[in-house]
Parts: C-alpha cells; sequence; structure tokens
C-alpha cells in the first residue's frame, strides 16, 4: 500500500501545475492591424492584369533654357507684407489675394502689422451666394470663385476678424481641403431647383450648418486687448480700413472707356457693374505708378499659359504666341473673347524690377503651383504677361485720381 502511494505521488508530481491545482489560464488581448500579404498579393496582381496603361497627355510649355528671368525675391524692390499663404485644395484666391492687399494696406497707410482671416470672408460669402442662388431661383453661379470687391461687400456687412480668431480649419488639420464642402453645397443647393423648395430661411441654416461641419461655426465674439468685440467692432474700430477708397480697373476693349461697367466674368456672381474701364496704356501706367511710389496692387486674371509655369516660378508671354511689339488692346480682347484668356487666378503684387526699359513684378500666390519653385510662394510676372493676361485690379483711390476724372 505504501509503495502503491508513493508511485500516485510521482505520477501527480510530474503532471502540468495546471493539472495538480485547476488553475485557470489568464490570456491577454491586444489590438493588432489585420494583415493578409498573401491576399494583398493576389488583389495586387489582378488589378494590375485588368488595368489599362494610362495615357500621360503632355502639355505644350515654353522651354526657359536660356532666357532670362529673376531668380530670386531679393532681386526686387518690394514692399511689406504678410509671408504667403496656401489656399491648398480650394478657390479662395480671390480672399487670400485680396485680404493679403488689404492687409498690406493697413502697413502703408498706419504701419499696423495686422494678419486677417480668408476663411472669415469665405464662409460669409457662401452664405451670400445661396441667398442669391434661392433668390434667382437657381439662376445665380455657385462656384468656389469670387472676385476682390467681394471682401470689401463682406467687411462692411459681416466684419472681420483676426487670423487665429477663425481659421477655417479642423483641430490637427494642416492644408485647407473644400472638396466635400463644396460639393455638399452644391449638391444640396441643385436639389432645390429639383423639389422646387425656395425658402431662404432653410437654405441658408442648411448651408451654414454644412459650413460649421468643415469650417467651424465663425465667432460672434473674441477678445482683443482683454475686451470682447464683434466681428463688425473689429472692423470699424480695431481695422479702421475704409474699404470706399478702393475702385476696381479693368481694361477690356468690348466695354466703352472710362465708364463704369459690369465685368463679365462667372466669378462677378453678382454682377456688379462697379469695374472702371480704361484703355490698356492707362491700365499698365496705373500698375507701374503704384509699385513705384509705396503701393501694391491687387490683381486677377489668367495663368494657363505655356509660358506660366510653377518650377521656373515665372509667368513670360512665348514669341510662339504673340511677339511683345503686338501685344495692345486687341490682342488682348481676342483672347478674353475667345476664352483663352479668363478670370481664372486671383493674386497680390508686392514687389517690381525694371530690366532693360520693362517690368518684372514680385507676384505673392497661394496657389499651389507657387509652392514648387525655388522661392515659394511667389512667382515673378514679365510686364508682357500683365499686359496680355491680367484683367482687372483694385487699388486705392489716391493713385487714380487723375484717371478717375475721366470718368463719363
Amino acid at each position: 500500500m505504501k509503495k502503491l502511494f508513493f508511485v500516485l505521488l510521482t505520477v501527480l508530481m510530474a503532471l502540468p501545475i495546471g493539472l495538480q491545482g485547476q488553475v485557470s489560464r489568464r490570456d491577454k488581448a491586444v489590438f493588432v492591424t489585420p494583415r493578409n500579404e498573401f491576399m494583398d498579393s493576389v488583389r495586387k496582381e489582378a488589378s494590375n492584369f485588368i488595368a489599362k496603361p494610362e495615357a500621360v497627355r503632355k502639355q505644350l510649355q515654353l522651354d526657359f533654357t536660356g532666357l532670362y528671368h529673376p531668380t530670386s525675391t531679393d532681386d526686387f524692390k518690394k514692399y511689406w507684407h504678410n509671408k504667403p499663404v496656401s489656399q491648398a485644395i480650394s478657390g479662395m484666391c480671390w480672399c487670400f489675394s485680396t485680404t493679403s492687399f488689404f492687409e498690406s494696406e493697413i502697413y502703408r497707410l498706419t504701419k499696423r502689422e495686422m494678419k486677417l482671416s480668408e476663411l472669415y470672408t469665405v464662409y460669409w460669402e457662401y452664405v451670400e451666394k445661396a441667398k442669391r442662388f434661392v433668390a434667382e431661383r437657381g439662376n445665380s453661379a455657385f462656384g468656389e470663385g469670387s472676385e476682390a470687391n467681394a471682401v470689401m461687400r463682406i467687411w462692411k456687412t459681416y466684419g472681420i476678424v483676426p487670423a487665429d480668431a477663425y481659421t477655417g480649419k479642423k483641430p490637427g488639420q494642416k492644408y485647407h481641403d473644400h472638396s466635400k464642402l463644396f460639393d455638399e453645397m452644391n449638391a444640396y443647393l441643385q436639389s432645390l431647383k429639383v423639389n422646387n423648395a425656395w425658402s431662404e430661411e432653410a437654405a441658408v441654416n442648411t448651408i451654414k450648418s454644412i459650413l460649421n461641419h468643415y469650417l467651424g461655426e465663425p465667432p460672434k465674439t473674441f477678445v482683443v486687448n482683454g475686451k470682447d468685440v464683434t466681428p463688425k467692432e473689429y472692423f470699424e474700430t480695431v481695422v479702421k480700413l475704409d474699404v470706399d477708397d478702393y475702385v476696381e480697373i479693368m481694361s477690356l476693349l468690348e466695354k466703352p472707356y472710362y465708364q463704369m461697367a459690369e465685368y463679365e466674368v462667372p466669378d462677378n456672381w453678382w454682377h456688379s457693374k462697379e469695374y472702371f474701364n480704361v484703355p490698356l496704356d492707362d491700365f499698365m501706367g496705373t500698375i507701374k505708378k503704384i509699385i513705384r511710389t509705396g503701393g501694391t496692387v491687387c490683381i486677377g486674371g489668367d495663368v494657363s499659359e505655356p509660358g506660366y509655369e510653377g518650377h521656373a516660378g515665372v509667368a513670360i508671354v512665348p514669341t510662339f504666341d504673340i511677339p511683345s511689339e503686338y501685344i495692345d488692346e486687341n490682342s488682348r480682347q481676342f483672347r478674353f473673347s475667345n476664352g483663352t484668356t479668363s478670370d481664372d487666378h486671383g493674386i497680390h503684387v508686392v514687389g517690381y524690377l525694371e530690366k532693360d526699359g520693362k517690368d518684372w513684378y514680385l507676384i505673392k500666390d497661394s496657389g499651389s503651383g507657387s509652392r514648387n519653385n525655388p522661392h515659394p510662394g511667389y512667382y515673378f510676372y514679365s510686364e508682357d504677361y500683365v499686359k496680355l493676361k491680367m484683367l482687372g485690379i483694385t487699388v486705392h483711390k489716391d493713385f487714380v485720381k487723375d484717371l478717375l476724372k475721366k470718368q463719363k
């Protein structure tokens, strides 16, 4: 019996501890990213097998080899402006360029450095577009673009805020991206036409809810120097820029000269007729005068030419397009009439360089193309390019008093 006991004891000692004491095992759980490398390779191979090779369409471009152009912003006589900021994936050039221009004007007039919010203006411009869309029963253009004088209109109506009071970005978001924002707003407004649902209050509330989701709700008040102020109070008592002192000037042969006229481009969606149309020589003379006497210029026009290239960072009119001596009101109007010149980009002229009797202009640009060169955020425009392709400017009336006296 004793021998049998020792045999059983030996057997029990040889068994796993878990069976001896019936101790349950405690496993731990972890979170992992699911992986199936083989299936990934299968999918990739299947995709490659059925994929058709994409045809790469080449684009006609000027060969810049051997052509003179400035190579550094240091080559230019330049005036104070805030550093370039990117509009990223959006159509906000009209607001970025005009806001930059007004910031430079505030400095020129008062020596105060201010950085104002572009997105605050953009928010309320979309609201105004939605209102008109409803009022016109869908016959008003709804797009991402607008014009420089829209900034004046918005500031007078809604005020303005500092850049850090409203960024239009979510926490952690590095770049603006308005693709989904615009698509959602546009789809909603188009649905109003289908459903014949023309309630302005409902439409504006929905547009605001979409804007609030993507951009955040703009502040009703914010703190300045320890005091709560509204955007209107900030505009009127802190910014203190009289936007009525500014005028839009264009030069198109199709309109009578020295008269106010409508700038007939899609981005002028509210059909403003507050554009003073002047001959091309006056147009170019105004730019030259302002940039030589301490001012800057907000300018808009076309940037889709073979001589416009982001990696080179310059804009030139190639001779195979039109020789310099043939650039005049007729060639300018010809391109506008046939659609090869359009108002597709707003920029800010912040400096100049005179070379061989002609100007080069230092352009502050919020577009993505300007970020691909050795002077990110800037382009260098030749005088010929401005003369042929830039359509309108925003300037302070003090610089054009004599020109405005010619108004008929």
